[in-house]
This record gives structure tokens, sequence and C-alpha cells, in this order.
């Protein structure tokens, strides 16, 4: 099942060029249209939806898609800039056949992509993916509207104030966030409106940076990627608690009120104990990925919670929830996935999660975080020129094997490629971290000389 445009979180690449210019990007509106328009509905006229995040590109990428939908005649909902859960919530709560999310995540503002939601606010699969992407090639969709026919795009006004009240609905009704101060980076993304603005109608004192996107600032140097500057941000103002959001808002790190970075696997940790003390962990089991620390095992043991690990990505976080009934899930990276509320990971309602087991318990973060004792680790990202599969470039093979031979069972190295960008990722654990240090270099030196870019 190879893929040509569609990685681990759908589309992404440099806006402008192949598959996000504007041609590419008309077939991709007029495939996704021709996708939805044969399944099977009592409607009569069919409805996609599309949020973006604040990068400048995605005026030109919103345009297009609009134009291709609309030519097929289907209608088009643009929402404006929203998180990336924001729109796989209003692809449900609107009726909509299915959203579309224009947003690089975490990447520069030159970058650019594309996240699929079928109407029940899920990712596509692989074999819809695949589907689209045959569909993508010139001359495959010969069909057109008639000029009676064409859909129509029209932009929903409310859709900040829908999503607001949809996150607020999420927090437990017995408590307000009064007397609490927080302190948001926004990363100049998707979340800078939304992000604050739920907290401070909770009640929340909240302190903002990150709140000024002009189109070419998104993530540069803000947000989840630069976790250090909420820390600053809450030790400055003796804040309570700082959320950093990515591009998207679908990823949340935190800050405790010490100035404490605290990760997905803390977050996953303290989140599964807080349900399952509540009597509401289902199965007593948490969707990891092989990214996650093994300190997050040795943290839930005690609790008689065990961990699934799964590929990275969160889409197959989610995939795994829903097959084995868990309902939370998620990644070292901040998505964290609560499968009662939504359908994709969502940085807001898990800061809000966060900050309702500290009401429950009354306890600062820092105290509800220590249960969770990280595992030396070190990850290193080494640009390559191709893909090949490891095992088939012997150099490769052969340090991996070396490595996690020395590594024995109290250790753990990870190789694997990212699936968003041309790079090998080499994930090393052990008790040292002088060792995790040396391992990790060794096995990226073997890759850089054999298949490194220049």
């Amino acid at each position: 099942m190879n893929k040509r445009y569609f990685g681990t979180d759908g589309i992404r690449g440099v806006a402008n060029t192949p598959p996000l210019e504007s041609e590419s990007l008309v077939r991709l509106g007029r495939a996704v249209a021709s996708i939805f328009l044969s399944e099977k509905s009592k409607r009569k006229k069919h409805r996609v939806l599309i949020g973006k995040d604040t990068r400048l590109s995605g005026y030109m990428i919103e345009t297009a898609l609009a134009s291709g939908i609309t030519s097929m005649g289907c209608d088009v909902l643009l929402v404006g800039p929203i998180p990336t859960p924001g729109v796989a919530y209003l692809t449900r709560s609107m009726r909509a056949d299915a959203g579309i999310m224009i947003s690089a995540s975490h990447n520069p503002y030159e970058d650019n992509g594309i996240k699929i939601f079928a109407a029940d606010g899920y990712k596509l699969p692989d074999e819809l993916e695949l589907q689209i992407e045959k569909l993508m090639q010139p001359d495959a969709l010969e069909e057109r509207a008639l000029p009676a026919d064409i859909g129509k795009a029209t932009r929903i006004d409310d859709a900040i104030g829908r999503y607001t009240v949809y996150l607020k609905g999420c927090f437990p009704r017995e408590y307000l966030l009064e007397g609490l101060k927080v302190g948001f980076d926004c990363a100049n993304g998707a979340g800078y409106i939304v992000g604050p603005q739920t907290c401070v109608e909770l009640g929340a004192d909240v302190i903002s940076r990150g709140t000024s996107p002009n189109g070419r600032n998104i993530n540069a140097g803000f947000g989840s990627l630069y976790p250090e500057i909420v820390c600053e941000l809450v030790k400055e103002n003796n804040l309570n608690i700082g959320i950093s959001l990515d591009g998207d808002a679908d990823r949340a790190i935190f800050s405790d009120e010490k100035g404490n970075i605290i990760d997905g696997d803390a977050v996953l940790a303290m989140c599964a104990i807080d349900l399952k003390e509540q009597g509401l962990l289902r199965n007593n089991i948490v969707v990891a990925t092989v990214m996650s620390n093994l300190g997050l095992e040795r943290a839930l043991e005690p609790f008689g919670i065990s961990v699934k690990r799964v590929q990275v990505g969160d889409r197959y976080v989610l995939e795994e929830m829903r097959r084995i009934g868990a309902q939370l899930g998620g990644e070292q990276s901040g998505h964290t996935i609560f499968s009662d509320y939504a359908t994709t990971g969502d940085g807001i309602l898990t800061a809000l999660q966060v900050m309702a087991y500290m009401c429950r318990t009354e306890k600062p973060l820092s105290e509800l975080a220590s249960v969770f004792k990280r595992l030396p680790q070190k990850l290193v990202n080494v640009r390559v020129k191709a893909k090949p599969p490891l095992e088939s470039v012997e150099a490769i093979q052969t340090v991996i094997e070396k490595k996690q031979k020395e590594l024995g069972s109290s250790g753990r190295l990870l190789v694997r490629y990212s699936g968003t960008e041309d790079k090998a990722r080499v994930m090393v654990e052990c008790e040292d971290q002088k060792a995790c240090d040396k391992h990790a270099r060794d096995v990226a030196d073997v890759i850089e000389k054999e298949i490194g870019s220049v």
C-alpha cells in the first residue's frame, strides 16, 4: 500500500509546490467531492467543511480546494482559522459529508498540509486516501456539475463560538477555573483565540503569548516545539499551569507551577490515573506509541493499568483505541485523545482535562505529574536523501543489532523514518543519559553515512 501524497498525517509539503500548488489542489478538491458524492445519502446537496490554521498559504489552498469541490456540485462551508479538532467537531455537528483542515501542524510557515475527516469526524483510512490519490491524477475525473448544479461556498462566522461552547461542555459542570492562573503559548497558530477564550469563560486568569499571527510567524520561536517559552511565562508571573499548543492546536505540552516541562507521556499517566480513581477507565488500558517512554509503563503498573503500543501517528493510536475499546491514548509529543469527547487529539481539551484533575484533587500540577518518572532518553533526527527499508542497508542493520544487544532488556532502541519529513529518527532509552546519547549518536552516524542527505 504505497501512497504518493498522503503520509502518516495527511498530505504535507512546501506550499505552492506539488501537490500543494493550485492545479493539484483543485484536483484534490474534485477527488474528495467525488468520493463523498458517490456515498449513499438521502441528502440532495452535499457539503464539505474547510478550516485552516494561520499560514499565509492557507488562503490560496482554501480557494483552490473550494473551486474543485464546488465544480463537482458540492457546497463548501468555510470556517476560517480554527484548530484541527475544531474541524473534526464541526464536521460532525454541522452534518457535513467531510471536513478538511489546512495545516502543517508544527512545521514552519513555508510548509502546509491537508487533513481530511469523514462525516463522523474521524480521519480517513488508508484505503480511502488511496482512492483519493487515484482520482487526483490528470483526466481521472471527466464529469463536472452542470451550470445549474455548481456548488457554492459559504463562510461560517460563528465557528469559533460553536467550538468554544463544545469545549466548555467537556469540562465538569461542578468546577470552575476561578482562582487558577493560566499561561498560554498559542504558537501564533490556529488556537490563538479559542484557547485563551475558553479558559477565560470558565473563570481563569489568563496570560497569553503567541497570539498575534501574521501569516509568517506560526511556530516561529513559539508553541509546543519551544516549551521553555511557557515555562518562563509561568515562573515570571507565578502561574499555576502553562499550556503550549502547536500550530493547529491538536496537541499540547505543559509547564507545572515550578516551570518544569510536562510532556504527553506524563499527561497520559496523570489522566489514566484520574480516570481509574473515578472508576471510569474502561478495560484499564491506555494506548501509546512506540516513542512513549518506558517510564509510562512503570508509572501505571502499580495502578493495574496496562499500556498498548502502536506505530507513531495519532490516527494509529485512535484506530487501536476504537478496536480495543480504550478511551484514552496519545503520543509523547502531546497528542492526547479522549475518545469520550473527541475523535482526534485536542490540545485545548487536554488542558481542560488536566485542569479538571487539579480542581478535583486540589493539588498542584507538579505533585500530580510526579507519578511519572522519565527514563533517560535521546532522540536524534537524521536528514536522509532516500527511505529504503532499514533492514536492506547492511551497515544500518548491523549497528542496530549491535546496539540492541548492548542495551539488553534494560533499554530500548527504536529507528524509524518520519512520516511527514525526509528524516530518520533514532531513539534510545536506558538507565544512563550518557549511554543513551552515545548509542543514539553511533546509530545516527551510520545512517548519515549510508543514506544521509548532502
